[in-house]
């Protein structure tokens, strides 16, 4: 049988003016916003990076929109705008919105389904308000649906069209680099009032709120960013016993894990502050794990 034609058949390095753009500014703006998966797709087939590209674009411009909105219900309106220019209801050229565009062909182009996208969306929600991480199980799934959907989309992308397995490897993959992200952040995100650590540990190990917030910190949070180290590597070790489940073709989707413990372990150093420590690797050692981790996954 003929397969279908797509519109990976015209590329996008030929497509016309307005969706070349697109694909630009989403590459511009992965590497600027979110290097790590920026530098770890460079490492996928180039035919693939175009709309690897538009799906990180997607992802860090659905996680800023609580920068972006002067408060809640301008996010609401915002993630609502996504919600509907998914679905074929936003108002207006969706298309003149570049990041839509090159979303738009991602999915048509490597059929993949749209609900994922929405369901990410529904879990950025809990970025607007300041409202408690009630346990590790709501922390757990809200990585699935922010950083495994990426990964699991990623692999969709770069497997074109074919089944590209490691389902359960994705959903791990990404609760490992999720938490290990939040743990980074944890700085900027006290500052701003946020607290995506899991209540039930804050309680165990007597921690509040308010001694995140305010940035007293205390032997309580490191105990609990200790757990939480723990609880990541945990994720890493199921991701990788499930390797075998990756089909080849789709293993650079999950190259930006090969970040996680250098991170973890940088949270390990003597003097390490949760509220104030930036946990950061030089830019050629991540490019070294990366070029390491794609030469293994070959």
């Amino acid at each position: 049988m003929t397969r279908p034609e797509t519109r990976s058949e015209t590329s996008p390095e030929i497509g016309d003016g307005g969706l070349a753009f697109a694909f630009r500014h989403c590459e511009e703006l992965a590497r600027e916003g979110d290097p790590d998966r920026y530098f770890a797709a460079l490492f996928a087939p180039a035919a693939f990076r175009p709309h690897l590209f538009a799906l990180i674009a997607f992802s860090l411009t659905i996680a800023r929109v609580r920068e972006a909105a002067s408060n809640p219900m301008a996010g609401e309106i915002r993630l609502q705008w996504w919600r509907d220019a998914l679905q074929g209801e936003a108002r207006g050229d969706v298309r003149a919105n570049p990041v839509a565009a090159a979303l738009d062909d991602a999915i048509v182009t490597r059929r993949l389904g749209r609900q994922p996208f929405v369901d990410l969306i529904d879990a950025r929600v809990f970025d607007l308000y300041d409202d408690p991480m009630p346990r590790v199980n709501d922390l757990e799934g809200y990585c699935g649906e922010t950083a495994s959907s990426l990964i699991r989309l990623s692999a969709l992308v770069l497997a074109d069209g074919a089944e590209p397995g490691g389902a359960a490897a994705a959903g791990h993959a990404g609760v490992a680099y999720g938490i290990t992200g939040l743990l980074r952040a944890l700085p900027w995100h006290a500052r701003q009032g946020q607290v995506y650590l899991p209540g039930d540990l804050l309680r165990q190990n007597g921690v509040t709120r308010e001694d995140i917030v305010s940035g007293r910190g205390g032997p309580g949070l490191i105990r609990t960013c200790a757990e939480l180290r723990a609880l990541a590597r945990r994720h890493l070790a199921s991701c990788e016993a499930a390797r075998a489940t990756i089909a080849p073709a789709a293993r650079p989707a999950f190259l930006p894990l090969t970040l996680v413990e250098p991170y973890l372990a940088a949270m390990e150093r003597p003097g390490y502050d949760p509220l104030n420590s930036q946990i950061e690797i030089p830019r050629w050692r991540r490019l070294w794990r990366l070029w390491r981790g794609a030469r293994a996954s070959a």
